[in-house]
């Protein structure tokens, strides 16, 4: 699995940069910020040393994280094994609430079959489950059946 990505918002958008200050910033080998420029990172002419602007520069960290981003849809949960959102194993989950305002979906993914979850506010929880069958399990030590909505009724 390979490394995150630098954070964006690391880059000061009135900033020039070079090469090894870019690097810097970003906690990257220069070669990185090379490879990146040969991807398409604006740099502000074709003399060296190679300067880049702080506004591009955000902006490629930015749309180069957004590129990898795979959102679940609804009755849809994230598979880390698999990279890819998935519909669980027989169209089932279980709503393991945490607090008296959000829980956990857990399901099993139909392809590696492994554990999948999905965390979830209550208010949220009728659009995210989709097409799902929802169970809620047990509740937390911390909340009394009486305070959570859907503890004991069927969803």
């Amino acid at each position: 699995m390979g490394a995150r990505l630098p954070n964006p918002l690391r880059v000061k958008l009135h900033h020039s940069y070079n090469v090894t200050e870019a690097a810097r910033v970003c906690g990257v080998h220069p070669n990185t910020i090379r490879t990146w420029i040969k991807e398409g990172l604006p740099v502000c002419d074709d003399r060296r040393p190679v300067v880049m602007l702080g506004r591009p520069f955000r902006e490629f960290l930015q749309a180069k994280r957004k590129k990898n981003k795979r959102p679940c849809g609804p009755g849809r949960i994230y598979c880390v094994g698999c990279r890819s959102p998935k519909v669980p194993a027989g169209n089932m989950a279980d709503y393991i609430p945490n607090t008296t305002v959000g829980g956990s979906l857990a399901a099993i993914c139909p392809d590696c079959n492994s554990m999948i979850y999905r965390r979830v506010s209550v208010a949220k929880l009728a659009s995210v489950r989709g097409e799902l069958e929802v169970t809620v399990t047990q509740a937390d030590s911390r909340m009394d059946e009486s305070t959570h909505p859907f503890v004991n009724s069927d969803l």
